[in-house]
């Protein structure tokens, strides 16, 4: 039946991905997963990575694939979303992948100003640091931008040009947005708005608003690459009308299918599809403040004779047998700012006498993740929805915040079987493009779910 595989290549931060999908069942037959390791050294506010080593080894391991798996029907590819890299007329990297954590927008540009928020005030559009367009702008205004270069793109738009040989990008609407200065409503970039920036219109890449084949790699179709966010969304929520998506990973999201627009500060309208938006939600820190929390308790173990190199079995082993102690401790784990104030930092307030613990502390740290999301939720004009949908490494390994999730939500959680949403959506979306499935709400059928807690 390996004719009835579909791949799904996903290029996060940390970590990369590949999948084979039975296109019948829905079922994961194969899996690979490596680290994004393919980092290089800039300056100390830049985030920066090998998109040339990254894709090669993304084809290495889709060749893998292709050899274990004859008659692949399709490839979908998903990555890191609001990153850029410069392209040249041929096709080729000129510079690094900026990923969206870069904070050369973050640089003051004058009057103690920074380069996005000028951004933002010359055009009228919110950009925040990380986002492609904010990287380009304080490139171009320091003479930065590669004389070779004529197009940006993502790094799974790079992908997609090497897998099928294309010399110019095509960028989905997911993706586009992520790079600030697109027109939610039109679908396109703003001409207007990046030209009185100074920008060149030029450099934006073709915008696609549907699933689309592009090409084809060794006489596979290859459908256009997605951004993660909405990847995740689509291969993790099979009722779009009844379902919000908590991602709890590096950073942390909530999501949901709405008519309406955003109205938080760290909430945005992103396109999902052709005429279909989602409301996403955003904490900078998500994953990384457990991750704090765990570098923490690690260092004060290590005060001590006994030295270990992860405090993650000391928790884990904390929260099986233990339940949210009394009179909690209160922390907002913004501790890498928001998209809003980057230089926003974390607080915990309410110490006492009898609450200052780890039990506290490892809880009010659960509470400050499942807190960020929840308020973004709240704070928006948000149609009745009757489940969460969970995902996230962070979430699915943590019983315990999970049930944190459920409580602050008022709602059941679900976890999905599969547990490379972004992937999973990738592949959705590609055999949606290749004709498998005549809509993607069909494809999205193929989801299947266990109750969380279920390890099963």
């Amino acid at each position: 039946m390996d004719n009835m595989l579909a791949l799904g290549l996903d290029i996060g931060t940390t970590s990369i991905a590949v999948i084979a999908v039975d296109s019948v069942t829905g079922e994961v037959v194969d899996s690979a997963s490596f680290k994004n390791d393919f980092t290089l050294e800039g300056k100390p506010f830049e985030r920066l990575q090998d998109a040339v080593k990254i894709t090669e080894k993304c084809v290495e391991v889709i060749d893998s694939f292709i050899d274990r798996h004859p008659g692949i029907l399709c490839i979908g590819i998903t990555g890191q979303m609001h990153g850029i890299l410069y392209i040249d007329g041929e096709g080729k990297a000129v510079s690094p992948l900026y990923t969206w954590q870069d904070m050369s927008g973050e640089e003051p540009y004058e009057s103690g100003e920074s380069y996005s928020k000028k951004l933002s005030r010359i055009t009228g559009y919110p950009v925040a640091s990380g986002y492609g367009s904010a990287t380009y702008f304080y490139h171009k205004e320091n003479n930065l931008v590669p004389p070779s270069a004529v197009k940006i793109c993502t790094v799974h738009d790079f992908a997609a040009m090497a897998l099928t040989g294309r010399k110019t990008p095509v960028t989905h609407i997911s993706d586009a947005a992520s790079f600030g200065l697109f027109d939610i409503k039109t679908r396109e970039f703003d001409k207007a708005a990046i030209e009185k920036a100074g920008l060149n219109y030029g450099f934006y890449p073709d915008v696609v608003s549907g699933a689309r084949i592009i090409g084809e790699y060794k006489n596979i179709p290859v459908c256009c690459a997605v951004g993660d966010n909405q990847a995740s969304f689509i291969g993790s929520v099979a009722d779009c009308e009844s379902s919000v998506l908590v991602n709890i990973g590096t950073g942390s999201q909530i999501s949901f299918a709405s008519e309406s627009q955003a109205k938080n500060e760290n909430a945005e309208t992103r396109p999902l599809h052709e005429s279909k938006n989602i409301i996403a939600g955003f904490a900078l820190c998500g994953g990384r403040a457990f991750a704090a929390l765990e570098k923490f308790i690690r260092e004060t173990i290590n005060l001590s004779d006994s030295k270990t190199d992860s405090a993650y079995p000391f928790i884990d082993r904390f929260l099986a047998v233990s339940e949210e102690p009394r009179d909690p401790l209160t922390v907002r784990t913004t501790f890498g700012g928001t998209r809003a104030d980057p230089g926003m930092r974390g607080e915990i307030s309410g110490i006492g006498l009898d609450n200052f613990t780890p039990a506290h502390l490892i809880y009010g740290v659960m509470n400050g993740i499942a807190d960020e999301l929840v308020s973004i939720y709240n704070s928006c004009e948000k149609p009745t929805h009757s489940r969460v949908i969970g995902s996230g490494n962070g979430l699915r390994k943590n019983r315990a915040l999970q049930k944190i999730i459920e409580k602050r939500l008022g709602m059941k959680l679900f976890i999905p079987v599969n547990n490379e949403e972004a992937a999973y959506g990738a592949v959705l979306y590609a055999l949606t493009a290749f004709g498998r499935y005549r809509t993607l709400e069909d494809a999205q059928k193929l989801i299947k779910y266990k109750e969380a807690g279920d390890t099963q």
